[in-house]
């Protein structure tokens, strides 16, 4: 994956519906119905997307350093 295909993979998480295994999640309306209306299966899905990100985000981060290095 290029990196500007990782930058709008990670964008589209946060801001868009994303399809994980086969099942769509919508970050910001799980963080309200987490945090505004105390739904616990929110918070579940929140932790999901959320690993999906971190795990996004390190291989953004190898690429930066690939890149870095490489000059």
């Amino acid at each position: 994956m290029e990196y500007q295909d990782k930058y709008d993979k990670l964008v589209e998480m946060i801001t868009d519906d994303v399809e994980i295994d086969g099942k769509e999640y919508n970050l910001k309306e799980d963080f309200e119905k987490f945090f505004v209306k105390g739904n616990k299966a929110a918070g579940a899905r929140i932790r999901k997307v959320m690993q999906e990100l971190k795990n996004l985000a390190q291989e953004v981060r190898v690429d930066v350093q690939s890149y870095k290095n490489s000059l």
